[in-house]
């Protein structure tokens, strides 16, 4: 028996967040089960039980035990299973410092990057139209946040210190989603911010996934 069940979907920004962390983690002991977001499985009876909203992604444990929220199932499948990707509870200053990074990406970033997606990548498999003042405000914003990012990169390696933690796999998933949208130029127009995400993206574990998906969704295509 797997040691938990995953329930997303492949393309998800906010399931491939909880699998890059296992895959750094290098967890493979989990079953992935996958929700068909256009049929609306997300909203069935049986996985409203699992995320009220009807979200994904969420986990559930052969004990009983369920969990939704990428961020929270990240943290918590780090700490069962002690993947390197958090500070030591010990340490207060690089805990308060992970928190702090963690607050960023999620208010500066998520926000208006998940906007960006919603608008430029989702609406598209909707046959709906981008609003192109959402998209130019949430790129404005965008720009904003990777501006500050990159003076701070100036000083750290990764975005909660010197560390690579899940405060940097959080990123992933959208800015991926950016360079889909034809945004790269937010990261790579920016010398720190880029070689700070040329640090994350060839990382061997995350290089691997990613490489797995690609392949994975060119085969769906023929």
């Amino acid at each position: 028996m797997p040691a938990f069940t995953l329930y997303g979907s492949r393309g998800s920004t906010n399931t491939d967040r909880v699998r890059l962390t296992l895959a750094e983690g290098g967890f493979t002991d989990y079953e992935f089960v996958l929700l068909n977001l256009q049929k609306g499985e997300q909203k069935s009876e049986e996985h409203m039980k699992r995320h009220p909203w009807g979200k994904i992604p969420a986990v559930t444990f052969p004990e009983g035990f369920a969990l939704y929220e990428s961020r929270a199932i990240c943290k918590y499948l780090s700490r069962k299973y002690s993947f390197p990707l958090l500070p030591p509870a010990s340490d207060l200053e690089a805990a308060a410092l992970f928190d702090q990074a963690q607050s960023a990406e999620m208010l500066y970033f998520a926000e208006p990057a998940g906007r960006i997606g919603f608008e430029k990548f989702a609406k598209k498999f909707m046959g709906l139209p981008p609003d192109d003042a959402v998209v130019s405000d949430a790129l404005q914003a965008v720009d904003m946040f990777f501006d500050v990012a990159d003076r701070l990169l100036q000083h750290n390696d990764y975005m909660a210190g010197n560390d690579f933690t899940l405060a940097d796999i959080y990123y992933i998933p959208l800015i991926q989603r950016l360079f889909a949208c034809g945004y790269g130029d937010v990261i790579l127009s920016r010398k720190s911010v880029s070689a700070w995400w040329d640090r994350c993206v060839n990382r061997p574990a995350i290089q691997n996934m990613l490489a797995a998906d690609n392949e994975a969704a060119a085969a769906a295509r023929k």
